[in-house]
Formats: structure tokens, sequence, C-alpha cells
């Protein structure tokens, strides 16, 4: 199991957001070949939760607080690396990343975007379809909520 980070922009260092970003982008930009921006100005009002395992970025997850991006709280830019898929991390990472936010801010609604082929696998970890599918950069995604 990966070692687990879970801090707020200013408190990440430099190798934390090199390792971050570096992550987002071999697998939201090169392995789906989606050309998009993903420095989006949120990460600063953001918290990141990082897994790694051996020094290594494996896991990853962007989240926010209620009031932050509409009244729920909210996990996006869900990533297990392509070495460590397959072992079930990708269910701990969301507990881990619900467990988290549960502790700094209360239990409560979650919100967040699933690229539409994930639906039944947020739809495990309790998340139902929300609203209408839409196109995100080219890549088809459902709302989904716990609540």
């Amino acid at each position: 199991m990966p070692t687990w980070t879970w801090s707020a922009w200013s408190d990440l260092g430099r190798t934390d957001i090199h390792d971050l970003f570096r992550l987002r982008a071999a697998v939201f930009v090169v392995e789906q070949e989606c050309a998009y921006q993903d420095i989006d100005g949120l990460d600063p009002v953001a918290l990141h939760l990082l897994g790694r395992r051996d020094g290594e970025l494996i896991a990853y997850v962007r989240a926010f607080g209620p009031g932050v991006i509409g009244d729920d709280m909210v996990i996006g830019r869900v990533i297990v690396a392509q070495s460590a898929r397959g072992t079930g991390l990708g269910r701990v990472l969301m507990r881990e990343a619900q467990d988290r936010l549960f502790a700094e801010f209360g239990a409560g609604p979650i919100s967040l975007g699933a690229q539409a082929h994930l639906a039944d696998f947020y739809g495990s970890l309790g998340y139902a379809i929300s609203g209408p599918g839409y196109d995100e950069d080219g890549i088809p995604h459902v709302p989904m909520r716990r609540a």
C-alpha cells in the first residue's frame, strides 16, 4: 500500500508539484491522447492526496471542500499510475480521499465528474449519476454525487 500525503497547495514541496503534474500529464494528456489545459488555476485552492510507493507517485486525487466549487465537496483528477492499475488501488484511493474530506469538513455530499466508462466503478463506491452526460475535452463524462 502507498504512503499517503494530504496537503494544501502551499504545503506541497517542489518534488510533489513536479510529480503530480507529471502523473496528470502522463495519464490525461499522453495516455488518453487529450490535449487540454490541465493547469486551470484551481490547484492553489485544492487539497491534494498523493500516494507514493518507494518514492514513486502512483496515486493522486485533487479535492475541494464545500463551497469552493458548488455546495458539495468535490473530488477530481483521480489517477492511478499505469504501473499500479489492476491492484484495487483505485478503490483504496477513493476511500482515502473520502475519509480525508470527511475528517476535515464533516460528513456531507461529494460530487465528481466521471469519465463515462468509469460510472460503474464510482457507482460501486456509492455515487449515482446526478445529471445528463456531457463532453469534456472530447471525452464523455457524467456528473455523479454521493449523498
